[in-house]
């Protein structure tokens, strides 16, 4: 016959053993080792390991809440300083416009001061003035007169000569 097919017959009848399962006194072995191992992990590794992660997760939710009210917090103040900063920079605005106004009012003051000083110079310069030219055209009366006088003496000595 044919030689494979044979060998093919062979092998079904043969039991392996050592297969991929196995179901003898090593298989219930193999589970209590596999759940002692998963019972002593969880004790010694797992449980510590959770809570320290919950312990870290704790941690950063209280940190992230504790920012966040900084955060609004320092919000808040930066909207009063803001609100404050504008508040003076109004008040300094009025103040300098109110101390130019006083500037300017205490200049106009002063000029009519000054305008009333040289008006009434003036006034005085023109009072002595007119005093000096009354004075001047007294002299000159004086003065016309008394060489009229001698002119006319003159004259008429010049006539009696004649």
């Amino acid at each position: 016959m044919n030689l494979p097919l044979l060998l093919a017959i062979e092998a079904m009848n043969t039991e392996v053993e050592g297969g991929l399962f196995d179901f003898n006194a090593t298989l219930p072995l193999m589970i209590l080792q596999f759940i002692a191992l998963t019972v002593i992990l969880n004790f010694l590794f797992y449980r510590p390991v959770t809570d320290i992660l919950d312990e870290r997760d704790e941690y950063i939710r209280n940190t992230l809440t504790a920012a966040s009210a900084s955060l609004l917090k320092a919000d808040e103040l930066v909207q009063k300083y803001e609100k404050e900063l504008a508040e003076s920079r109004k008040q300094a605005q009025d103040i300098i416009k109110k101390s130019q106004q006083e500037a300017q009012d205490l200049v106009s003051i002063k000029i009519q001061e000054a305008q009333r000083n040289t008006d009434k110079l003036v006034v005085d310069a023109s009072i002595q003035l007119n005093a000096q030219k009354e004075q001047a055209l007294s002299a000159l009366e004086s003065q016309i007169e008394t060489l009229s006088k001698q002119i006319k003496l003159k004259l008429l000595d010049k006539e009696l000569l004649i």
